[in-house]
Order: C-alpha cells, then sequence, then structure tokens
C-alpha cells in the first residue's frame, strides 16, 4: 500500500519525505504517558478534541444533504443513501488496515498525512460531476476520516493514568461534537449555499486542523516493531485473548445500528409527508445529539470513579428506553412528533455516547503498548454496526415506515444491553 510505504519512508533512518513537513523540535510522548508532563495542557486538549472533531465530521456531513443531493443528480433514494452506507464502510476498513499503523510508526506523522489525504477527498467531492465519483469519492472519504482514531489512542497515550478516562472523554466530546453538529452545519450550507460549497469547506477546515497538529501535536515514540501483516494479524490474537475486548466491541456495534438507522434516515423521512421540511431541518437535530454529546466528559469521570461496566450499562438502558419512545409518534400531532424526536435524540445520543467512552476507557486499560490495536478492533464493530444501521435503515423506512426503523433502533440498543448484563461480563474484565 502507498500510504504505509510513505509513512515508513517518513520514520526510517535519513529518508526524507515530502508529503507533510515535520516541526523541527516536536518533543517525544511514549506508551506511558507526556514525556516530562503531569498534566496536559488546556491548549493540548483542545487541539486533540478539535483534531478528533474535525475530520470525523466529514463522514456525516452527506446526511441532511441526501434529499438535494439525489434531486441534483436524479438519483433515487435507494442510491443516495448508499452514500453514508460506503462512506461508513470506508471507515471501517480504514480503522482495521491503516489504525494498527499507530503502534508502529509516529502517530504525528500518521495524523498529518491522513489529514492532506482527506482535505484532497473532500475538495473532489465538491466537484463530483455525477453521483458514481461522488459514492466512490465517499468510501475514500471514510477511509482517510479514520485519522480520529489516531488522535483517541494518542490522547490515552498522553494522559496520566489516573485522569485517561477524563481526557479521553474531553477528546471524544469533540470527536461526538464533530459528529452531531456535522449535520446542522451541512443542513444550513446546503440550503443558502449547495451541496458543493459544504465539501469544499469541510475541505478548507481539514486542511486547518492539519496545520494546527502539525505544529502543536508531540511526536509519538512507536511501541511495536511487528511488520505490517504481523500488525494486521496480531488483531486477531487480541480479539482471542481478551473476553473485555469482545464484548465492548459487540456492545458498542449493536448501539451503533440504531444510531446509524436513526440519523442515516431521518432526512429522508422529514422531506416527506406530514413535515416537507429541507435539508436545514434535518440538520438541526443534530443540536438535539450535541447536547447528548455534553456528557461525554462527565461518563469518563464516573468510569474513573466506579469503573467503566456501571457507564457501559447505563449508557445502553439509556439509549434503549429513548428509542422506545419513538413508538408513540404515530399518535401525536406532526409538531409534538418533531419534539418527540428532538428528546428523544438527546437522550439515545447521551447513552450511546456514555457507553463509547466506557468502552474506550476500559480497552486502552487492558494493552498500553497495543492501544492502536485495541482502537481499531473497537471502532471497526462500531462502523460495520454504522454501516449496518445506514443499509438497513434505508430499506426498512422505503419498505414499512418510520416505526420499523425505531423497532430496529430499540433492538439493537436491547441487545447492547443484554451484552452487558451478560453474568460472564464482570469476570471478564
Amino acid at each position: 500500500m502507498s500510504f504505509i510505504r510513505t509513512i515508513h519512508g517518513a520514520a526510517g533512518n535519513g529518508v526524507p519525505s515530502t508529503a507533510v513537513p515535520t516541526a523541527p523540535h516536536a518533543p517525544l510522548a511514549s506508551a506511558t504517558g507526556h514525556a516530562g508532563s503531569a498534566s496536559l495542557s488546556s491548549g493540548l486538549r483542545l487541539l486533540l478534541a478539535a483534531s478528533a472533531g474535525v475530520p470525523v465530521a466529514a463522514l456525516y456531513y452527506s446526511q441532511p444533504m441526501l434529499g438535494v443531493m439525489g434531486a441534483s443528480f436524479k438519483a433515487s433514494d435507494t442510491v443516495v443513501g448508499f452514500l453514508p452506507t460506503l462512506t461508513q464502510l470506508g471507515y471501517a476498513l480504514g480503522i482495521l488496515l491503516l489504525t494498527p499503523l499507530g503502534d508502529r510508526f509516529d502517530r504525528r506523522r500518521i495524523i498529518l498525512i491522513k489529514a492532506a489525504l482527506l482535505s484532497g477527498a473532500l475538495l473532489l467531492s465538491g466537484f463530483s460531476p455525477g453521483i458514481g465519483l461522488l459514492l466512490a469519492v465517499s468510501f475514500a472519504v471514510g477511509l482517510m476520516a479514520t485519522v480520529a482514531q489516531d488522535i483517541v489512542p494518542a490522547a490515552a497515550t498522553l494522559a496520566p493514568e489516573h485522569e485517561r478516562g477524563k481526557v479521553v472523554g474531553t477528546v471524544m466530546t469533540g470527536l461526538l461534537l464533530g459528529i452531531l453538529l456535522s449535520r446542522v452545519v451541512s443542513g444550513v450550507v446546503a440550503e443558502h449555499f449547495g451541496w458543493r460549497a459544504m465539501f469544499m469547506m469541510a475541505a478548507g477546515s481539514v486542511a486547518l486542523i492539519g496545520l494546527a497538529a502539525w505544529r502543536g501535536l508531540p511526536r509519538f515514540r512507536p511501541t511495536s516493531t511487528l511488520s505490517y501483516g504481523a500488525l494486521l494479524g496480531s488483531l486477531a490474537g487480541l480479539w482471542r485473548r481478551y473476553g473485555a475486548l469482545r464484548r465492548a466491541a459487540l456492545a458498542q456495534g449493536m448501539l451503533s445500528v440504531g444510531f446509524s438507522a436513526f440519523w442515516s434516515t431521518l432526512a429522508v423521512m422529514l422531506h416527506g409527508a406530514p413535515f416537507h421540511l429541507g435539508s436545514a431541518a434535518a440538520g438541526a437535530f443534530g443540536l438535539a445529539g450535541a447536547a447528548g454529546a455534553l456528557g461525554a466528559p462527565v461518563a469518563g469521570r464516573v468510569a474513573d470513579r466506579f469503573g467503566p461496566e456501571v457507564v457501559t450499562r447505563l449508557g445502553a438502558g439509556l439509549a434503549a428506553i429513548s428509542f422506545a419512545t419513538m413508538f408513540a409518534s404515530p399518535w401525536l400531532e406532526p409538531n409534538a412528533r418533531l419534539w418527540l424526536f428532538a428528546g428523544s435524540a438527546i437522550g439515545f445520543d447521551l447513552g450511546v455516547q456514555m457507553s463509547l467512552v466506557a468502552h474506550q476507557t476500559l480497552v486502552f486499560g487492558i494493552d498500553p503498548a497495543a492501544r492502536s490495536r485495541l482502537n481499531a478492533v473497537l471502532f471497526v464493530s462500531m462502523f460495520i454496526g454504522m454501516a449496518f444501521g445506514a443499509a438497513s435503515g434505508s430499506l426498512v423506512l422505503a419498505r414499512w415506515g418510520w416505526g420499523a426503523v425505531t423497532l430496529l433502533a430499540t433492538l439493537s440498543a436491547m441487545a447492547a444491553l443484554l451484552v452487558r448484563l451478560f453474568p460472564g461480563a464482570r469476570a471478564a474484565r
């Protein structure tokens, strides 16, 4: 893979890289913490949070714009529905194939290269002349947006052990706000300036984050000398060895199915009767989800104090209850339905994000030298769930309506809760 050869060349002794410049005096971080620092500065925490949130937002810009994009290309709802599906699949594949490199090479170098490639892919999205090219580029956007998953283990590495949950929670707040506010921004921009302008703005924002990361992030000492093939092969070994990892991946994957099914179909549902709302209205629902994202740092602190197991169960339970409340929508007036959907979005987003922060805190404590690979296993499962939720949500909405989407989301969250309540869960931690 040319991407891997670029990283290898940049990391080798005396081999220059023309892909991305390196700050000459960047400090060095190891697997156990930031050299010479007992805590992280507020500026570095903000940089980490923004470096996670801005790139990952690229995964979701298309969702509120599906209606207008479909009209622009005269494509069916089914075809347009594959845009978020391919992006999520690209993200899952990128996590599987690229994220483990963070244990083998300097994470800072990987972050900078991915940011540059992601900015280019978003720019190409804005210039796509047809739906075919846009579908292909959507997959590439997903691959490179995995830069966010290089930031999260970087934050866990830089954080002191006693506040790892809090730091991860802060960074995840940035990541989750990027996910949720992306829908608000893209809906408004598409409504007033067109969907192509949104992709061009996104390309510029990622480029700026890449520049800030070049100036502000420390270099990271690799924690593994495994070859690329052995590095990927070790993922299966980690899966077999750690029951806590398997349970975390399965539960978060189940929660992701319902999360993605809701957000991937919301714009299409609101575009039709009885609402007839545009992309800006669909994007505005991201504000409701963003309110839930603010609970991530609190979840991290609770996980630090009481253990992540408690938080995973609370989060999955809250998500299941929030999804189930939408069963009442057929008996409500249209305006009341909108309020119900907004309230449900606050609840299930908070629940999903509480569980994610707790699962990451749990997983990062398993083996400090394998954090990138452990994170890869967790997020591959999560984004396979996202892709399945996007695809199945679109099909279910087209065939059986919004009530079936609600049922899918509720059952997936209940399945996650059952995984966390399984009798062997505590013993396998």
